[in-house]
């Protein structure tokens, strides 16, 4: 049987079916109760730096909430990195605001701290004062935080941090998640850790935390009746969701140490003059390795990325480019754009590998022979 190998599938440890089963017994079905009440706890004892943590029903809704509190509003422009997921960007579009695209470095794929800046003076040369910047932890690799932390400080422009894809990562031994002025994370399906679906907000600014919890439980005010005073969303995480995010978090280093040790093993086996690997650019980062990806060069191109993902397709093994960058996308045709196509060039040749971390031995052995079948077919 030709078993699907998937590119990064939930991986259950075993404590979540306690927390459900105890929400289950005590009939806390429905949003918020003591799972989410705990889960925000965890993730609070997990970051440390005296973060506050709101528990939400996506990534995307945590950094809507975000762009809300920095008072984010029709025709202000919010800066993003280029090369991410559509989700980093689309909030931005829900304010009705501009986002405006910054390019990525080569040493960790992030936002360039140049380009960062010359966005800045250029937007600033135009009459906008830029309302935050979106900085994202491209598959798990710490940006270079200290650089775009003291543009964004020169400039008085709040960082969010998108750390979707980062949970377990660190920056000079600090968790990602804690140096923005807000923070965001994922726990989708294929991320390191799931609540099947989910996400949350992180601050050291409590009252903004407060904010959040209240706007997203449809902001209804103190009051015996349904009194509403501001908009609000339906963003709070359930006390079911909760309850496996609680069980995950158990898991949560050994789920890092599971995708760094497939990151290790697919650069031992490929061949380094073909395929280049996203390194930590010192000991200062620290990547959790949620996908594995690499740069296809092959010398006489006589193999690249899409020879080399189409033969894994056809055998059942999925694989994915890297991130099409924002400014290429027509949804966001026009918007402003500072690079030199670092991020265009990433997306032409890269790949990301199965790196789930309930991936057996088998299953990366079946990925790297099939790799390797393609090169000696182009040779044959």
């Amino acid at each position: 049987m030709n078993n699907k190998i998937w590119l990064s599938s939930p991986h259950m440890g075993g404590a979540e079916e306690k927390y459900v089963k105890e929400a289950f017994d005590t009939n806390w079905i429905a949003p918020l109760g003591p799972n989410v009440d705990g889960f925000e706890k965890d993730l609070e004892g997990y970051l440390g730096s005296d973060v506050h943590v709101a528990a939400l029903s996506s990534g995307t809704a945590a950094l809507h909430l975000a762009l809300i509190i920095l008072d984010v509003k029709a025709d202000d422009e919010v800066i993003c990195q280029s090369m991410t997921f559509a989700a980093s960007a689309n909030p931005i579009a829900y304010q009705g605001a501009t986002p405006v695209f910054v390019d990525s470095e080569d040493r960790t794929w992030n936002m360039s701290p140049e380009y960062l800046e010359k966005a800045i003076v250029d937007r600033i040369s135009k009459g906008k004062q830029p309302k935050a910047i979106i900085v994202v932890h491209l598959y798990g690799m710490p940006a270079e935080m200290d650089q775009i932390m003291a543009v964004a400080d020169r400039y008085e422009i709040p960082v969010v941090e998108d750390a979707a894809e980062a949970l377990g990562s660190t920056y000079k031994g600090r968790k990602l998640g804690t140096f923005g002025a807000m923070s965001i994370l994922s726990f989708n399906g294929n991320k390191i850790i799931t609540t099947s679906g989910g996400g949350a907000l992180v601050s050291k600014n409590e009252e903004w935390i407060k904010k959040a919890r209240f706007l997203a439980t449809q902001a209804r005010d103190n009051a015996p009746h349904y009194q509403h005073s501001h908009i609000g969303y339906n963003y709070r995480m359930s006390n079911i969701c909760a309850g496996i995010g609680r069980g995950q978090m158990e898991v949560l280093q050994e789920r890092v140490e599971a995708r760094r040790s497939n990151y290790n093993f697919y650069k031992n086996e490929l061949d380094a003059s073909i395929f280049k690997f996203a390194d930590e650019p010192t000991a200062e980062y620290f990547s959790n390795r949620w996908l594995t990806t690499v740069i296809v060069e092959h010398p006489e191109r006589v193999i690249d990325r899409e020879v080399i993902r189409l033969a894994l397709e056809k055998e059942n093994i999925e694989t994915r480019p890297l991130w099409k960058p924002m400014h290429l996308q027509p949804v966001f045709e026009g918007a402003p754009f500072y690079g030199d196509g670092t991020s265009e060039q990433l997306f032409e040749k890269g790949l990301c590998l199965p790196s789930g971390s309930n991936l057996t031995f088998e299953e990366k052995n079946k990925v790297i022979s099939n790799i390797h079948k393609v090169f000696a077919a182009s040779i044959a």
